[in-house]
């Protein structure tokens, strides 16, 4: 496990070189971003339930709640809480979005597996259609501020966004247990899929040679909000889950989503909608620096 997360790390580490030297940045990035979010992370979804035996139908439902309560739990922390953790009023967008969003289909997915075995990626991509959802309907919201129209703009959409539709369609094949997908269709989606954790990291290690050194070593307010990130919260929604009376197995696969390091999606959004990256950009860093130590203490705490 330590071995995933120093490779994944590694990724964005060549990302910072690469932006450094000028191969990534600018208008590269965001055209990247947008094949990441639209086309790659989709294909990573749906090729979650075409390796190999299916998952269990029958844990569909209780992962669907469990994600459902536990985000609707963290998007009252992330409108209320930032507002103590900051003074600048423009970075409580993106403060709000680093503790609601951990790093589910970037992250999450090989984590998982290393830790609970392959099958348990379909377990991450059922947790993660909430996810999705949340992050383009409310962290959209997060990021542009609540009162702009193009976030209201962006709700409708997304019901029917390539990432959504992927989510549905890779529940619906374990839900009538469809086992006999060609490899003529599988295979280029796992291939096109398998694109996007580098494509990510990259991204996020470009927008990080943007920034200054002092940026990347963080602040208060960054340290604050990645010991609620990676420590605090996880625990905090793994013992109110438990108490809910959730099965071990989703409620520890719920906790180690959410113990994952900030979402890329915040710089992707952030790039998107021209919005400053210093705060999320830094804060993603860090996360995803002191991951390394605090998922395998959270795994050897809880599994």
């Amino acid at each position: 496990m330590f071995v995933v997360m120093m490779t994944l790390f590694a990724l964005v580490l060549v990302g910072y070189g690469a932006g450094k030297l000028g191969y990534l940045g600018g208008d590269f990035d965001r055209q990247l971003s947008r094949l990441v979010i639209n086309l790659t992370c989709p294909a990573l979804i749906l090729s979650s339930a075409m390796t190999g035996e299916l998952p269990d139908r029958e844990y569909i439902l209780p992962l669907l709640l469990i994600s459902v309560i536990t985000y609707a739990v963290l998007a009252g922390i992330a409108f209320l809480l930032p507002r103590y953790l900051t003074k600048k009023k423009d970075d409580e967008g993106a403060i709000g979005f680093a503790l609601m969003f951990g790093n589910v289909g970037f992250m999450g997915y090989p984590v998982v597996a290393s830790i609970f075995g392959h099958e348990a990626v379909f377990y991450a991509a059922v947790l993660n259609v909430v996810n999705t959802f949340a992050v383009f309907t409310i962290g959209t919201v997060l990021i542009t501020g609540k009162g702009e129209v193009e976030g209201e703009r962006f709700q409708k959409k997304v019901l029917y966004s390539t990432p959504m539709l992927a989510a549905y369609l890779t529940m619906a094949i374990v839900a009538l247990e469809i086992d006999n997908i060609p490899e003529v269709i599988s295979q280029p989606l796992t291939m096109l899929g398998n694109i996007t954790v580098p494509a990510a990291l990259l991204i996020i290690g470009s927008s990080m040679s943007n920034l200054p050194l002092r940026s990347l070593l963080g602040n208060r307010t960054v340290y604050a909000t990645t010991l609620f990130r990676l420590a605090i919260l996880p625990v905090g929604i793994h013992f109110l889950m438990g108490a809910l009376g959730f099965s071990p197995l989703v409620v520890n696969i719920n906790t180690l989503v959410i113990a994952m390091p900030v979402a890329t999606y915040g710089t992707i959004l952030c790039l998107k909608y021209e919005k400053d990256t210093t705060m999320i950009t830094g804060v993603t860093f860090i996360t995803t620096l002191l991951s390394m130590l605090s998922i395998p203490a959270l795994t050897l705490l809880f599994h």
